[in-house]
């Protein structure tokens, strides 16, 4: 279930990075790695491999609160040997 919103930028970064929204949803679900932001103390980095992108590392930032705000999202290289 969606328990979360993309802000505009986070919209727009999903579109372009053709991040698919059930991959996001599983990194929400069960991140492999939480982080905390080294910026933001309102902010949490949620980390997950996906299969069907070469196990590539997504990276999802977004908030502490409920429902989830959705800041942005990436593939992060530099945790690709770290999962």
């Amino acid at each position: 279930m969606k328990e979360y919103a993309l802000t505009a930028h986070a919209a727009c970064v999903v579109a372009a990075r053709n991040i698919e929204l059930d991959w996001l949803n599983r990194v929400l679900e069960h991140p492999e790695r939480i982080e905390e932001d080294a910026a933001d103390s309102e902010l949490i980095h949620s980390l997950g491999r996906i299969a069907e992108y070469g196990n590539r590392v997504l990276r999802v930032v977004h908030s502490r609160t409920k429902p989830k705000r959705v800041v942005t999202a990436y593939f992060d290289r530099t945790m690709r040997t770290k999962l």
